[in-house]
């Protein structure tokens, strides 16, 4: 059996990410980009080529089983081969850490179709549960009975993590620490982009119980699901682009949420697209 100390799992984030390329249908690189950022854990990015929203995912080794956040934007695995590329990640850690009637748990970072699109590749894959979307199904799996005001924990054979309610953004999203490499995974709620705001107290509310698990659990790093930001402090890439050749790097710090939270304290409710260094505040009222 394999031990997931709680922060002992250090990792490698020195990766250049491929930001598409000046003329998609030429682009030489691979439908999904595989790092493995420590020996049982691997963050993959979807090509900006195949889909603009090139989603970042994740996939978390333990002694059980493996569970993979996200499906990415697009459905067709003639396009976006995700079942066959996590099956090959899972086939090379299951050589490595020989165990029979391995699972894999698919799990959302929230309900936006660029982030479920590839559920449908998994829904007949054996040992595999694809957990719903919907509110309902979110709360009723982790056994969110007091939703959103308390965490659930997942236990992955020894790796725990831990499952942060995060509405606002969108109302069944969720936000997952593994106690294991100190990550905190934060999906569209904190990422270096446009942060779409549905429901303000919601999104508020989210930002608080986040900062808060922060000051008593070892943050490593934040990491959200996509870069939508330059390099370049305050410089947005339009929505659409496929092609961000000085993209803003996608580990963040915790003090990035205490930043999103001021933020949020200047604009005071005002609608429209505040720009900041690191991030776009969107929200309609």
């Amino acid at each position: 059996m394999l031990t997931f100390d709680t922060a002992s799992g250090g990792g490698d984030l020195n990766v250049v990410w491929h930001a598409g390329n000046p003329s998609a249908k030429h682009d030489p690189a691979p439908e999904i980009q595989v790092h493995v950022y420590n020996p049982h854990t691997v963050i993959l990015r979807q090509n900006m080529s195949v889909h603009f929203e090139a989603p970042f995912m994740f996939l978390l080794f333990g002694n059980t089983h493996a569970l993979l956040i996200d499906t990415g934007a697009t459905p067709q695995p003639e396009y976006f081969p995700l079942r066959d590329t996590v099956d090959r990640l899972i086939g090379e850690w299951l050589a490595e850490h020989p165990r029979d009637d391995y699972g894999l748990i698919v799990a959302h970072s929230h309900a936006h179709g660029d982030h479920t699109a590839g559920d449908d590749q998994f829904r007949s894959r054996p040992n595999t549960r694809v957990i719903g979307v919907s509110l309902p199904e979110v709360v009723e799996y982790f056994g969110f009975e007091d939703w959103p005001t308390a965490c659930r924990t997942l236990d992955l054979g020894g790796r725990v993590l831990d499952v942060i309610p995060g509405p606002g953004h969108q109302m069944a999203a969720t936000v997952f620490y593994d106690r294991y490499s100190g990550l905190l995974l934060t999906g569209d709620t904190c990422y270096p982009g446009m942060l779409y705001i549905q429901d303000w107290d919601a999104y508020r509310a989210t930002i608080d119980r986040l900062i808060a698990f922060g000051t008593e659990h070892p943050i490593s790093h934040v990491l959200g699901c996509h870069v939508e930001i330059s390099a370049v402090p305050g410089v947005a890439y339009p929505r659409g682009t496929t092609h961000q050749p000085d993209e803003a790097p996608l580990p963040m710090t915790f003090t990035r949420l205490h930043a999103i939270r001021d933020a949020l304290d200047e604009i005071d409710r005002r609608p429209g697209e505040h720009p900041f260094d690191d991030f776009v505040i969107c929200y309609r009222g």
